[in-house]
């Protein structure tokens, strides 16, 4: 690009005339750079409020502009200019601690004041031509700036996306400690109440940005919700750590996670039991990975569905605290209740769950028996009733006899 050739299609000045001008401006661009830092102290209210250090930024940037701008207009075929031209002299600190609309704000504000100046001091043959390519010239300053904040997105959320995959495998290895928490806090976690972990499918693990896609995804909704979110995907698993105090609703979980369900594979969609804060998040981790690894056992299981509900498949399986959550949640409670409701459940589900059958097993009225069932619901929050409910009752009365046979050896062995 010609620089002399502005927007409006003017025919370039003759190198010795922009020569000579360049010389004319180059002998303003200190004032311009003062006028410039005026101009931002008098617009401005976020200038104002920078330390010392961040208008030095300001006034660095301002005159590699402003200086740029003569360079450019002195060469007979200039090219765009370079973003290191421009904002070298302080491009990280620049895109970390100005934003982009503050920087479109500097990059106006110098603008307005270049042309200010031009008609104020530089000699009117100059200043048509000036104006011509000043215009031409902020438009490749506007995109070279444009360019430094994409570049620092891409890489913050580069990081961004490492940082928080680390915290992620904290949490899976039960290794949250207050590093861990200072991550999550820089990632923007909040939450001091309340927190599960979901276990599903990675979409597909060999394209990162559908897997980052998806993320985000969930990020929106888990936003909507009220909700902080971490995630990241381990091998063929995608893991989302949720936190808020409404998680605490099992209930109300499962509809959130519902809502965002479809961004993970195809397949089952784990959600542990919830904790009260990400230092104990290993626990609700544990149980969804346990969860995660039973769920084959149960094809017909609802998605998202419940590490609590998938208790007789993770008991299956080899794991040890579902096996005695069973009989401690279940049997344990109907024993100690008494009025007779563990012996009319073994007779009811031994009978062909038959509350006719039990009856007469039992000797007492049908309505009796259907009383007692009631009872074990109510004390076990499980249905005899429910088929699905009374496959996890029939294997806690078998896990709650061995634990107890196993207590009381324990015992004798102690006497």
């Amino acid at each position: 690009m010609a620089a002399a050739k502005g927007l409006n299609g003017s025919r370039p000045a003759a190198a010795k005339t922009r020569a000579a001008i360049a010389k004319r401006l180059a002998a303003q661009a200190s004032g311009m750079t003062t006028a410039t830092i005026a101009e931002m102290d008098a617009k401005h209210d976020w200038f104002r409020d920078l330390d010392a250090e961040h208008r030095s930024w300001i006034t660095l940037v301002a005159g590699a502009g402003i200086n740029g701008f003569v360079s450019w207009f002195a060469d007979a075929e200039p090219d765009s200019p370079a973003p290191s031209e421009v904002f070298g002299s302080a491009p990280r600190e620049l895109a970390r601690r100005i934003s982009l609309h503050q920087t479109v704000e500097l990059v106006r504000t110098t603008i307005d004041v270049v042309e200010t100046q031009i008609d104020e001091v530089m000699p009117r043959a100059d200043r048509a031509i000036l104006h011509t390519a000043i215009v031409a010239y902020s438009r490749e300053v506007a995109f070279a700036a444009a360019e430094i904040y994409a570049r620092a997105a891409e890489l913050r959320g580069t990081w961004d996306a490492r940082l928080e995959a680390s915290v992620v495998d904290a949490v899976l290895r039960g290794e949250t400690d207050d590093a861990v928490l200072s991550r999550a806090s820089t990632l923007g976690w909040t939450s001091t109440q309340g927190v599960v972990v979901v276990v599903g499918g990675a979409p597909d693990p060999a394209a990162p940005n559908t897997v980052a896609a998806e993320l985000e995804a969930i990020r929106d909704q888990a936003a909507i919700a009220g909700l902080d979110m971490l995630g990241a995907v381990q091998s063929d698993r995608m893991i989302v750590v949720l936190g808020g105090s409404a998680l605490q609703q099992t209930e109300w979980t499962l509809g959130v996670v519902g809502r965002f369900a479809d961004s993970f594979a195809d397949g089952p969609v784990v959600v542990g039991p919830p904790v009260d804060h990400l230092i104990e998040t290993g626990v609700s981790a544990r149980e969804a990975l346990s969860g995660y690894r039973a769920v084959a056992g149960w094809p017909e299981a609802p998605r998202p569905v419940s590490v609590h509900d998938l208790l007789p498949e993770r008991a299956l399986n080899g794991d040890g605290h579902a096996r005695r959550a069973l009989a401690r949640e279940l049997y344990d409670p109907l024993r100690d209740a008494g009025g007779g409701l563990l012996e009319t459940l073994v007779v009811f589900l031994d009978q062909g769950s038959s509350v006719e059958a039990a009856a007469r097993t039992l000797f007492v009225h049908a309505n009796t028996v259907r009383y007692r069932l009631r009872r074990v619901h109510e004390v076990t929050g499980y249905s005899p009733t429910h088929p699905r409910e009374a496959y996890a009752l029939r294997l806690s009365l078998t896990l709650g006899r061995l634990l107890s046979r196993r207590v009381r050896a324990e015992e004798t062995s102690t006497e």
